[in-house]
């Protein structure tokens, strides 16, 4: 069995229990060494063999897969965050598919939550944004035309930027291009959760100017949108005059005279 395992966005404790188990329990760790927390092998047996995918490509990986299962052992493949985003497990499952390999997937914490608590932000706020994209600025890897970042700012919507820190010049003149204002809210979150976090606050004019005084280069998240201001309205849903199926209008007025 091959278990692929979010490890979540940095601290060690910020893995789900279920994934810490079955690190606890792994005969095979290949980890991505670049990303991953490496504080996350300490959960490993002491005879646990582990591999670095940092120097492995798609082939070497699944060699190793295909080697612990012939001997009936139990992998783990360990992937930074939640590997659902930018994570290629999908060409990983589709090669165990064809070995006839049986795998599972544990999810994780991903980065762009661990954005959002080092930033003690909600994405969502209403009468702001309701909606969330999560994208990536083009670069070796394509991204389809409509998926542009200028379309997607179109939108004004909260925008989550990964693997985009050494664009920031070309990322901040699309961002504005697309519709954001020059001093509309942005922040760069380098290493969320991990023991070194930085947050930076900034307008989206300022992103490449504000990495570049403090030397941040990759391992970074931007983040943008109005939700970091200050201006929003009220969630009704603890609205005293508003119902749902749990809570009358005077449900509220009611405990508190009581």
């Amino acid at each position: 069995m091959v278990n692929f395992v979010g490890a979540g966005c940095g601290a060690k404790d910020l893995i789900t229990v279920r994934g810490m188990h079955l690190l606890e329990q792994a005969d095979v760790i290949i980890y991505a060494g670049s990303l991953v927390n490496p504080e996350l092998l300490e959960y490993a047996k002491n005879d646990c063999r582990v591999y670095n995918s940092a120097e492995m490509d798609l082939n070497q990986v699944i060699e190793v897969m295909e080697e612990a299962e012939k001997k009936g052992l139990m992998t783990v493949r360990l992937h930074t965050g939640d590997p659902c985003v930018y994570g290629a497990i999908r060409e990983q499952m589709d090669r165990l598919d064809a070995l006839n390999i049986d795998y599972e997937y544990c999810p994780g914490v991903s980065s762009f939550c661990g954005a959002a608590a080092a930033l003690k932000a909600e994405y969502t706020l209403p009468d702001v944004s309701q909606t969330v994209i999560i994208t990536r600025m083009e670069g070796r890897t394509p991204v389809p035309d409509r998926e542009k970042i200028r379309s997607l700012a179109a939108h004004g919507a909260t925008m989550v930027i990964f693997l985009s820190t050494g664009m920031l010049k070309k990322l901040q003149e699309e961002l504005m291009a697309g519709g954001y204002e020059a001093d509309c809210p942005a922040a760069i979150v380098y290493k969320a959760s991990w023991p070194d976090e930085k947050v930076f606050r900034c307008s989206v004019s300022r992103l490449y100017d504000t990495a570049a005084e403090n030397n941040i280069r990759k391992t970074a998240l931007i983040v943008v949108g109005k939700f970091l201001g200050n201006d929003y309205a009220l969630s009704k849903l603890y609205d005293e005059n508003f119902e749902t199926e749990f809570r009358k209008k005077s449900d509220s007025k009611q405990k508190v005279e009581k």
